[in-house]
């Protein structure tokens, strides 16, 4: 758990730096999700550049894809892709767009930007699975403001209805998006209860506790015969003292001067 914690502030690291070099972008929803992509990527799932053209691995959907600097961090640093990369975050003509890109970023699984659509990707992924006859679990970050599409409720029904058991939603439940609080600009609460309607197993974890998510994953892979979500208590821009829990920060990038400060509050956490 000491490692994931290191590692997970390391690509704070990477997140603040590549934001403040393009000037643009979304550091709350990254940094809010980065420790639920460091415990799939550096605990449970099976997804390396020496597999990823096969079939027979885990995949990853970053359904709330505005959150690509934390997906980019992950990936620059397992060797999808090079370091060297991220400061070309959002820049013309550049493999790391707003949203990751299937087409141009080797490591991306799905290519993401209108919200509400990953669980049906995942959905698709899965049935694939079952006709190869593949015993691979499909991942999927969805974000709470993001619940209110209703197409993730169309593939909520889809999933619960073909008992995919083998597709984990996971949600990033920071409370906030870009207009205000969830509840402000549109209630999703309660989001357990919904998936709980739809006949999914609902499984709570801490975001931010890798203990916590590992639990919780790993009861996941154990359910049979319906999907699973899992909602993750999380804090926006989780990290950086001046950006923890300031809806403010959804979609503004970080100056110099604050860049600084945030890598100057990470470095000293990831030495220890």
């Amino acid at each position: 758990m000491k490692k994931l914690a290191t590692k997970a502030a390391e690509l704070r690291q990477l997140i603040i730096q590549s934001l403040a070099e393009a000037g643009s972008g979304h550091p709350g929803g990254a940094l809010s999700a980065i420790d639920i992509l460091t415990t799939l990527y550096y605990q449970e799932m099976t997804i390396e550049p020496s597999n990823y053209d096969s079939v027979a691995r885990d995949h990853f959907i970053l359904s709330k894809g505005h959150a690509a600097p934390a997906l980019y961090a992950v990936l620059a640093d397992k060797g999808f892709i090079k370091k060297d990369d991220l400061p070309q975050l959002r820049k013309f003509g550049s493999k790391l767009q707003g949203h990751p890109d299937k087409n141009k970023t080797y490591g991306v699984d799905a290519s993401s930007g209108s919200l509400g659509q990953g669980l049906s990707i995942a959905n698709g992924l899965a049935l694939a699975k079952r006709l190869d006859h593949c015993d691979c679990y499909t991942y999927v970050l969805l974000g709470d403001g993001e619940l209110q599409e209703g197409q993730v409720w169309e593939a909520a029904m889809s999933a619960a209805h073909y008992q995919l058991d083998h597709v984990i939603a996971l949600v990033d439940h920071n409370g906030l998006q870009i207009d205000g609080t969830n509840d402000e600009v549109m209630k999703v609460e309660d989001i357990a209860a919904k998936f709980a309607g739809f006949n999914w197993q609902v499984l709570q974890a801490d975001g931010h506790d890798f203990t916590s998510l590992t639990q919780a994953i790993q009861a996941a892979k154990k359910n049979q015969g319906a999907p699973t979500v899992i909602v993750c208590n999380t804090v926006k821009g989780k990290g950086i003292s001046f950006m923890e829990n300031q809806v403010s920060w959804h979609g503004k990038a970080p100056s110099a001067v604050e860049a600084s400060q945030a890598l100057a509050e990470l470095q000293g956490r990831s030495s220890k």
